[in-house]
């Protein structure tokens, strides 16, 4: 077996790592680790909020409706995407927060892969 091949399932994989399927959070010797980019399969359910916005972002990111209403926020302004495929692109130094406005799944890539954003698990500092 090569073990710089990983095969998985995005459903089972993004359980155990809060949905984030490659980045540089992954062990060193995992192929999904990368300080290049960072990929997501974000399961929602109706009402769920990022716990607060992210703010000074330094990356670039991608969001993908795969399944869902999907609602994103920027300063001044919502984006919602409502069909399968409809998708948002914002870079560096874009505030944003979200809502899942439906039951929804969301394919995220954003680069490079950089820590510092993660909000806190409840009961945690």
């Amino acid at each position: 077996m090569d073990d710089s091949v990983y095969v998985g399932n995005a459903g089972q994989d993004a359980a155990l790592d809060r949905g984030w399927l490659l980045g540089h959070f992954k062990d060193a010797d995992d192929p999904r680790h990368s300080e290049a980019v960072e990929i997501k399969w974000g399961v929602h359910p109706r009402g769920d909020t990022r716990a607060r916005w992210v703010r000074g972002e330094k990356r670039t990111a991608l969001q993908v409706l795969i399944s869902g209403r999907f609602r994103v926020e920027f300063p001044g302004r919502s984006v919602v995407l409502e069909r399968q495929g409809d998708y948002v692109v914002w870079g560096e130094g874009v505030d944003h927060s979200w809502c899942a406005e439906e039951e929804s799944v969301v394919l995220t890539v954003r680069w490079p892969s950089v820590p510092g954003y993660a909000v806190p698990a409840a009961g945690t500092a």
